[in-house]
């Protein structure tokens, strides 16, 4: 049995019972346990056999599905994929090789990663047809409305009905294509002409290349920023039940298709809770500077139980240690810097910030590290990279995990659509006045 099926039949439900009391009735409910000793109670049978449902606001406590492609300790500071540490991953694999062990559940061989990198190579290229659609776009328009509607129109171009083959395609489509899709957005800003994809480059060079080289000056792509790119694609790939995975989940439960769940992807991602925190970040970098660039007195404020100043980039919902991801990230970002030798007042300051809360005990007590977020915009900043075009770089590295997840989904034997409830809390029954009566 291959290690991922092996681990998966280790799933079974607990002999363990849970008990709730409703009034003068009790009901036992299966417990479930996961393979990292994870534990549920199943609840599925609540309402039938009470009438009564539970409320989770945010559904913090609430698990949608069993899952085997992400695992997250966060008090241990733990991100696996398939079994594997995102930390081996990161510096070891490829972001294309990352995505076919998301979706297919295993490392490639040579042969398959080899065909797969082939397939994602040949279908880079967008439609012409989407010039026209981009260019009626504003040119201020924010990349990523215009990346989930531009994935949504996908649809439009491959309409043939769904089949295994037809996902498969549409798979190898959606990776190949997101970085042309989130290049042309970026062109479309500032107004130059799109550029091509090139089949000679890797998958991350290929998007820095088609960002910015220009039809008259060529860019030559830096591999050690090629390399940080891909790094952070793979960090990124999966996270678990998050806003915008779980958004995935749920538009597919209805049976739309991959390229109109993955657009609702996007768009959950856009949001500054979620995708945009690293957008949030450098938006910091530049309130800090705009107030007289001093990082100390930023700190201070945000110290400050009075005082409304958030410290953007630190700490995590899900991390009550350091996060595994910014470990890797902060040497990439020293590399990065480093490699780029570039003078940029924003990225002295995130250096303060970086060097002072790593040392004050206000922060390592409360085990406020430095995440992801804050280290990647940083090397974002320093490719030059707009700051609204952060969200779309997420999405590029997020779309194998949306993938993983939606197909999970779909060959999940307790398949069925997603219907929250709801505990109503609105007017009573009333009778309907005319507006003469009004």
């Amino acid at each position: 049995m291959a290690p991922q099926a092996e681990a998966e039949a280790q799933a079974q439900d607990s002999q363990d019972t849970a008990q709730i009391r409703v009034g003068d009735r009790t009901l036992d409910l299966p417990v479930i346990q996961g393979t990292e000793g994870e534990m549920a109670v199943d609840i599925g049978a609540l309402r039938k056999e009470t009438g009564y449902i539970t409320m989770d606001p945010g559904f913090g406590n609430t698990g949608a599905c069993r899952s085997a492609i992400t695992f997250i300790d966060g008090e241990k500071g733990i991100l696996r994929y398939r079994g594997y540490r995102i930390e081996d991953l990161a510096e070891q694999s490829t972001f294309l090789e990352t995505a076919w062990l998301l979706i297919h559940g295993e490392l490639p061989t040579k042969t398959e990663l080899d065909d797969f990198v082939e397939d994602v190579t040949k279908h880079t290229m967008l439609n012409e047809s989407f010039r026209k659609f981009m260019d009626a776009l504003p040119r201020d328009a924010h990349p990523m409305p215009m990346c989930a509607a531009t994935v949504g129109a996908l649809t439009t171009f491959y309409q043939q009905p769904e089949s295994e083959e037809s996902i498969r395609q549409s798979i190898i489509r959606l990776i190949a294509k997101m970085p042309t899709i989130a290049a042309y957005a970026y062109k479309h800003s500032l107004g130059q002409p799109f550029i091509y994809p090139r089949n000679d480059f890797d998958y991350s060079s290929n998007l820095i290349h088609m960002m910015f080289a220009t039809p008259c000056a060529p860019y030559e792509v830096d591999p050690v920023v090629a390399k940080a790119m891909d790094a952070l694609f793979i960090l990124h790939a999966d996270h678990e039940q998050n806003c915008s995975t779980s958004t995935v989940r749920l538009v597919g439960s209805s049976m739309a298709n991959l390229y109109a769940s993955i657009s609702a992807g996007i768009s959950a991602l856009w949001g500054s809770l979620h995708g945009g925190a690293n957008q949030k970040v450098v938006e910091m970098f530049e309130a800090i500077e705009r107030g007289g660039g001093d990082p100390e007195a930023y700190i201070a404020r945000a110290k400050d139980p009075d005082d409304p100043t958030r410290l953007m980039g630190f700490g995590h919902r899900v991390y009550k240690n350091y996060d595994p991801r910014a470990k890797y990230l902060k040497e990439a970002c020293r590399q990065v810097l480093d490699r780029l030798d570039v003078s940029d007042k924003l990225l002295e300051i995130a250096q303060g910030l970086e060097e002072i809360t790593l040392r004050d005990p206000y922060f390592v007590d409360r085990k406020l590290y430095p995440n992801v977020d804050f280290y990647s915009g940083v090397i974002y900043r320093a490719l030059g990279i707009p700051v609204d075009a952060f969200t779309v770089m997420f999405a590029i590295g997020r779309l194998p995990g949306w993938i993983a997840q939606w197909l999970e989904m779909r060959h999940d034997p307790d398949f069925r659509i997603g219907r929250p409830r709801q505990v109503y809390t609105g007017a009573n029954e009333r009778d309907y006045v005319g507006m003469d009566a009004r």
